[in-house]
C-alpha cells in the first residue's frame, strides 16, 4: 500500500503572527475520506556552537508554553525567505554574542510531523569570536558555557528535555 494521503482541499482557520493552522479535507490510501488540521510554521535554526573542544555555548530562558525556565542550545524562527546560514549567523549572534568563522551544516529535523510543518535546520558552528549579544525585542536570554559531559549528564538524568538541542547534540556528536 501507497503511504500518500491527498489533500483535496485547505482552508486556513487560524492566522497568527507566527503560525497558521489550515483544515485539510484528503483522501487516504485506501480511498476513504478524512481530515487534517495542520500547523503551518516557518521554520526555524539551531545552533551547536562549540567555545572549544570541550565547551558549548547555550542559552537559558522562560517558555510561557510549559511554564519553565528552559537551557537550550541557540535557536530561532526563520524570516519568510531567509537564508538558513544567514539566519544561523543572524541568531547566534543575537542569543549569545559570539560570531563564528566555521559553520557545518548537521541537516534538519521535521519537530512535530502529525500536526506541524515545521522544519529545523542544524547547525554546527566553531572558530567563535565575543562581539555583544543583541537579543530580539522581548527576548529575556541568557547564554552561558557548559562542558559537553556535563550537557550530556543532564540529558541522561532528564533534566535537559528541550527536543531540539538533544537532536542536534545526536547529529553534531554521532550519539
Amino acid at each position: 500500500m501507497e503511504f500518500v494521503e491527498k489533500k483535496i482541499s485547505s482552508k486556513v482557520t487560524y492566522e497568527g503572527k507566527v503560525i497558521d493552522i489550515t483544515l485539510d479535507d484528503i483522501e487516504l490510501p485506501d480511498g476513504s475520506k478524512s481530515f487534517r488540521e495542520v500547523i503551518r510554521h516557518p521554520g526555524g535554526v539551531v545552533i551547536v556552537a562549540m567555545k572549544d573542544e570541550d565547551t558549548i555555548l547555550m542559552v537559558k530562558q522562560y517558555r510561557y508554553a510549559i511554564s519553565q525556565v528552559s537551557l537550550e542550545l541557540p535557536a530561532g524562527k526563520l524570516e519568510k525567505g531567509e537564508d538558513i546560514l544567514l539566519a544561523a549567523k543572524r541568531e547566534l549572534h543575537e542569543e549569545t554574542g559570539y560570531i563564528a568563522k566555521n559553520w557545518k551544516s548537521l541537516g534538519y529535523i521535521n519537530t512535530t510531523p502529525g500536526i506541524c510543518d515545521e522544519k529545523l535546520y542544524l547547525f554546527f558552528a566553531s572558530d567563535l569570536e565575543y562581539d555583544n549579544p543583541c537579543p530580539d525585542e522581548g527576548e529575556i536570554i541568557c547564554h552561558y558555557e557548559y562542558k559537553l559531559n556535563d550537557i550530556f549528564d543532564l540529558i541522561k538524568k532528564g533534566e535537559l528535555n528541550d527536543s531540539k538541542t538533544i537532536c542536534a547534540l545526536m547529529r553534531a556528536f554521532k550519539l
